[in-house]
């Protein structure tokens, strides 16, 4: 059994969330506290790939990063590098799909903040680093957690964006869903369900490791 479909899509996985988190939040922290209407107009934005089909944000992918679009081209004109049927295209895909399940969560969270603590930190001298690492993110950890494991377990799974953004090429671009795919396709039911225990073994594994640290979490709360 070829393990390459399990260590792309962990590896995948976890460059994705990495990168939702970092944007989601700065994103969600500074949208909001933006005015009402530039708040909404970037929220429609922002979260337009949560409602669309993951087809159709991969042909948008496609669109954009395609080499023979203007884009893909320019890049792979000056840098050698081909942004589509890659390993990492999927990267690109997976950040464009679970980017809103991140931004949302995170956002909910630092709207809820009572800004009164910010308020008593900045009459004590502290900095807004400070108070945002110190004060604010443990305070918003579970919405924060949330999110991420949310974009984790979406990034492990995702199949419409990838399939057509890094396609399905063995040893190559292959993850977990467009193995299962295939593998399905051509009869083999076999391997295929092996790989969908592989996936819920892994995303059962995850969530089990989230509601313990969140109980771990509330006791010291007690």
């Amino acid at each position: 059994m070829d393990w390459y479909p399990l260590v792309n899509s962990l590896r995948v996985a976890a460059i994705s969330t990495g990168a939702v988190f970092l944007l989601g939040i700065f994103a969600a922290y500074y949208i909001a506290k933006a005015p009402r209407l530039v708040k909404g107009l970037l929220d429609v934005v922002l979260t337009l790939p949560l409602v669309l089909p993951p087809t159709v944000v991969g042909y948008l992918l496609l669109l954009a990063l395609g080499p023979r679009r203007p884009l893909g081209s320019w890049i792979l004109e000056h840098f050698g590098v081909r942004l589509t049927m890659q390993w990492w295209s999927a990267i690109l895909a997976t950040v464009a799909v679970t980017f809103p399940l991140m931004y949302r969560t995170a956002r909910g969270a630092f709207e809820s903040f009572d800004e009164t603590l910010a308020q008593a930190g900045r009459t004590l001298g502290l900095s807004n680093a400070y108070i945002f690492w110190r004060i604010r993110m443990p305070v918003c950890r579970q919405g924060i957690l949330a999110g991420t494991v949310l974009s984790f377990a979406r990034a492990l799974g995702e199949y419409g964006a990838t399939s057509m953004v890094a396609g399905y090429t063995p040893g190559r671009t292959a993850a977990i869903s467009t193995t299962v795919y295939q593998l399905w396709r051509t009869g083999q039911d076999g391997l295929a369900l092996r790989w969908v225990l592989v996936n819920l073994a892994i995303s059962a594994a995850v969530l089990l490791a989230v509601n313990l640290l969140e109980r771990k979490e509330a006791g010291k709360w007690r």
